[in-house]
């Protein structure tokens, strides 16, 4: 057994140690997603650059990995039978290298060292609201689109699948 459980030797059932953590072929789905993630991310920022202004590239990236993430939760999780490297690949690696906190803090930093006091309050904000109300819609439209409303009053009704 490779996994992990329990095996027989003679007349004694002897545990072998479950692995714990993610293996060599995880961190490579994560650190691939990832990387095409980032890439992503960057050209978008170049193509549309912010300048001093309100970083429209940044705040549609963020958004868009939100809408994203809440689609990828329902399917994944609900819709999907699993499989062991689309959710490194995916959640972890794609959207989290396409999207960014450190990216979106930078920007509220510029603006406010800008003078642009009122505009980083507007982004701060707006990214926080707007990022929250797709990752909602995400759920939603994975949820109706996989038609998993009406599987799911039956599961609770008792019906099952």
């Amino acid at each position: 057994m490779s996994g992990g459980g329990t095996r027989l030797v003679g007349t004694a059932a002897v545990r072998q140690h479950q692995r714990s953590g993610p293996g060599a072929a995880d961190l490579l789905a994560v650190s691939v997603g990832g990387g095409l993630g980032s890439v992503v991310r960057y050209l978008l920022a170049t193509a549309f650059p912010a300048g001093h202004g309100f970083p429209w590239a940044i705040f549609a990236v963020n958004v868009s990995g939100c809408l994203c993430i809440g689609l990828l939760m329902i399917y994944l999780l609900e819709v999907w039978p699993p499989r062991r490297f689309l959710r490194p690949f995916l959640a972890i690696g794609l959207i989290g290298g396409y999207t960014t906190f450190s990216t979106y803090a930078g920007g509220v930093l510029t603006m406010l060292t800008g003078n642009a006091d009122a505009l980083a309050a507007a982004y701060a904000l707006s990214s926080i609201a707007a990022g929250l109300a797709a990752v909602w819609l995400g759920m939603k439209t994975g949820r109706i689109v996989a038609g998993l409303p009406a599987r799911m009053r039956a599961r609770f009704a008792g019906g099952g699948q």
